[in-house]
């Protein structure tokens, strides 16, 4: 039962948390758009030949399908955002639909902003043309994806700046900063100029890898052969998880891509804690490869096998394991479902208190973490050495203790930010299921009080 509005809870009633930046709906139309392309690209060779189309008749697994499924499930949730929930007309859009300026008096506003992106995609084009993974492997997608956008994105940013800035309230926001630390001529802050480059660092380091690891998800479950599925739970198993990182991995992209103000999906700042930016930092390529992976100083997979490999010949064990598995999955893919058009990585955007996040602040860490330990199993090796047991063990706990670092960091990113997430991280601490619970435990090692908890190392 909710809670009387505008006023106190219901005696004997938990009362709700706050409300929500994101609806449920947005990620649920998303997710049907997704899906629709899904099987449209699966049953393709069915669809051809029943409509007698031309070409080749084969499933659609390739890269530009994987492609193409970002707008299957960006343009619903943009839709659904704008014409239903009327994100276009919240006050923390920084937009003024009613009362446009004449162009005349933002066109040296816009050009000084058009000078500082301009300026900032050029740097990091340079960034990609000199760092060599991106020019191998996975990310050679994500380049040319990239380099194919380049110039139809700036000739678009002249119309889009022009008209944006004649309704903005403040058109001098931290890209025209930048852009007038460029040209020198005018006041300009540099608290504002690192804003910039904070949220355009996110956003060219993490989409770019989103995008890279586009095509081998989308390729194996287009692909994906049925035939005798049901009676294999290893394969059944695989064939979910494969699936879930899919839905994760999709609609994460396009919350990177979709950073627009109109949209209420604007990147409000990222994470200024120095400590947030390298717990994130090496859980990603090119730092993960020399820290987790591999042959990495934490790599946590030596001499291992995996659930499959211990449980063999066992049926019915497979069948729960990769049950919890998938369910572990599961919760990681409705976490970034949850945040519709929002999601990335060391960013605020905004609060998020529905789905899984009215259970815990950090779902998709916790579930994630739970689905190394438990598809993993460190502390069970091939090679038979107590070693390999305790440096496994220790250092997969070393890898839960970097995403909890992570967490704390985003965590006092947040509550500086914004009053709604204090209101959350309140309610959390008392009613979170998982969270409350989380918090005795822990408490018993930490200072007592949430400001003692909350300060990151910087």
């Amino acid at each position: 039962m909710r809670a009387i509005s505008g006023g106190t809870p219901l005696e004997g009633t938990r009362p709700e948390p706050p409300t929500s930046d994101v609806s449920a709906m947005v990620g649920i139309v998303g997710l049907a758009g997704l899906f629709a392309w899904l099987l449209f690209c699966r049953f393709y060779p069915e669809i051809a030949t029943a409509l007698d189309l031309p070409g080749t008749r084969e499933r659609l697994s390739g890269p530009y399908a994987a492609l193409l499924a970002l707008v299957s499930s960006g343009l619903p949730m943009a839709l659904w955002s704008v014409l239903h929930d009327k994100v276009h007309r919240r006050a923390s859009t920084g937009i003024d639909w009613d009362n446009s300026r004449p162009l005349s008096e933002v066109i040296e506003v816009s050009v000084t902003k058009l000078a500082g992106l301009w300026a900032t995609w050029a740097l990091m084009g340079i960034f990609y043309c000199v760092a060599r993974w991106y020019w191998s492997g996975q990310y050679l997608f994500a380049m040319e994806v990239l380099g194919a956008a380049a110039i139809p994105l700036f000739i678009l940013s002249v119309p889009y700046v022009l008209w944006i800035d004649r309704k903005l309230k403040e058109p001098r926001d931290h890209a025209w900063h930048f852009g007038a630390m460029l040209i020198g001529r005018e006041p300009w802050s540099a608290e504002e100029v690192k804003r910039h480059w904070r949220a355009w660092i996110i956003k060219g380091f993490f989409g770019a890898f989103m995008i890279s690891i586009l095509p081998g998800g989308w390729n194996a479950v287009v692909s994906t052969n049925f035939s005798d599925l049901a009676a294999d739970p290893v394969r059944t198993g695989v064939l979910l998880f494969q699936l879930l990182f899919l839905i994760d991995v999709q609609i994460g992209t396009v919350g990177y891509l979709l950073t627009m103000r109109p949209l209420d999906a604007h990147i409000r700042s990222g994470n200024p804690f120095l400590a947030g930016w390298v717990a994130a930092l090496m859980c990603y390529p090119p730092f993960v490869v020399g820290i987790m992976a591999g042959e990495g100083i934490i790599a946590y997979e030596v001499n291992t096998a995996d659930w499959a490999y211990w449980f063999e010949g066992q049926t019915t064990i497979l069948w729960i394991w990769g049950g919890l598995l998938a369910f572990l999955t599961a919760i990681y893919a409705w976490a970034t479902v949850a945040f519709g058009m929002r999601f990335s990585n060391l960013t605020y955007r905004g609060v998020i208190t529905n789905g899984p996040y009215r259970f815990t602040r950090h779902p998709a860490y916790l579930s994630k973490n739970l689905f190394w330990w438990c598809s993993t199993m460190p502390f069970m090796v091939t090679s038979g050495s107590m070693v390999d047991v305790i440096r496994n063990t220790m250092f997969l706990g070393i890898v839960s203790a970097i995403y909890y670092w992570r967490a704390r960091t985003e965590e006092a990113h947040m509550l500086s930010e914004d009053p709604k997430y204090r209101e959350y991280y309140d309610w959390m601490a008392e009613h979170g299921t998982v969270t409350r619970r989380l918090a005795k435990m822990i408490s018993v090692f930490r200072p007592k009080g949430r400001a003692a908890a909350i300060q990151p190392a910087e």
